[in-house]
């Protein structure tokens, strides 16, 4: 954290040159006459554009630096709630492949294995847009997004895990912020809507939902008082709730075949752009509900 302070950039060099060149000018060691008037005014224009990227390099390193301990602050708060929970009995496995309960579930352990997650993803896509905009070369750029890819399938092999230890709450979405919330479809982004597998799987979702919706309904009726007609009605509703980790799953597969099939068929470097592209929707989206929690309310 202190190699990249605001108060030591290495704006230092511009600095530096830029007082080089005002001591000359003052001392009179660069003429400021006749034909060389023209230079001294590009000299003088070289020392604003030192100044101002000076100053744009500290506002970058300060809001990166900020941004950090933003992170930093909230895994650990984060960490803080998992070592409570942990104490009240949700047990996480040492393998770390996958959240048992004891005493509650694994959503808990589930939000901070997310929110390590999103940190390190925010770093690879710094990193592709860096080499992006420094138009590094395909080889480069290549490396880079295959670890993307690859740090995609961690977290949906993350979200298959803790949908067994609580489906409800990967399905609800609650691990994320409120707008993205607002256009979650099974537990994540919609790969993309002109895919029918999408269609297949929404219908699929709308019919599970009407049907546990008419099996709670049937207990309703006048046979109510008869225990045993409601637990087999309730144990065929839980059966049909079982079917949600499926769709789950098949949803996630959809969305990782997406990305993977994106990467076959564009360029290394169309490949780089859509990662990024994907990366500042979900960006905006997440800025748009700290905005709007944070709006003023009368």
């Amino acid at each position: 954290m202190a190699d990249v302070s605001p108060m030591t950039d290495t704006s230092t060099d511009a600095d530096t040159e830029d007082k080089n060149l005002r001591n000359a000018l003052s001392q009179g060691l660069v003429a400021s006459d006749g034909s060389d008037k023209s230079r001294d005014q590009k000299m003088l224009r070289r020392l604003a554009q030192n100044r101002e990227a000076a100053r744009k390099s500290r506002l970058k390193k300060k809001a990166y630096v900020q941004q950090l301990e933003s992170s930093r602050m909230k895994l650990t708060q984060l960490e803080q709630e998992l070592q409570r929970a942990r104490q009240q009995g949700i047990f996480i496995s040492n393998s770390g492949e996958q959240a048992q309960s004891m005493g509650g579930n694994g959503a808990l352990a589930f939000d901070v294995e997310y929110a390590r997650w999103l940190e390190e993803h925010n770093r690879r896509v710094n990193e592709l847009r860096g080499a992006v905009n420094q138009h590094a070369g395909d080889g480069e750029l290549r490396i880079i997004v295959d670890g993307i890819l690859a740090h995609y399938d961690d977290i949906f092999r993350i979200k298959g895990d803790a949908a067994k230890a609580d489906v409800f709450h990967i399905l609800s979405g609650m691990w994320k912020t409120p707008a993205e919330r607002c256009f979650l479809w099974l537990g994540g982004f919609r790969s993309s809507e002109l895919l029918k597998a999408e269609d297949a799987l929404s219908q699929g979702m709308e019919a599970l939902q009407q049907s546990l919706a008419e099996t709670l309904a049937a207990s309703l009726g006048p046979s109510t008082g008869n225990v045993a007609n409601y637990m087999g009605q309730m144990a065929m509703a839980m059966g049909k709730l079982g079917t949600l980790e499926g769709f789950i799953r098949q949803a996630d597969n959809l969305r990782q075949q997406t990305l993977q099939r994106m990467h076959s068929i564009l360029t290394t470097r169309q490949s780089a752009r859509a990662l990024l592209a994907i990366n500042d929707y979900f960006s905006r989206l997440r800025a748009l509900s700290s905005l709007w929690l944070a709006r003023p309310r009368e």
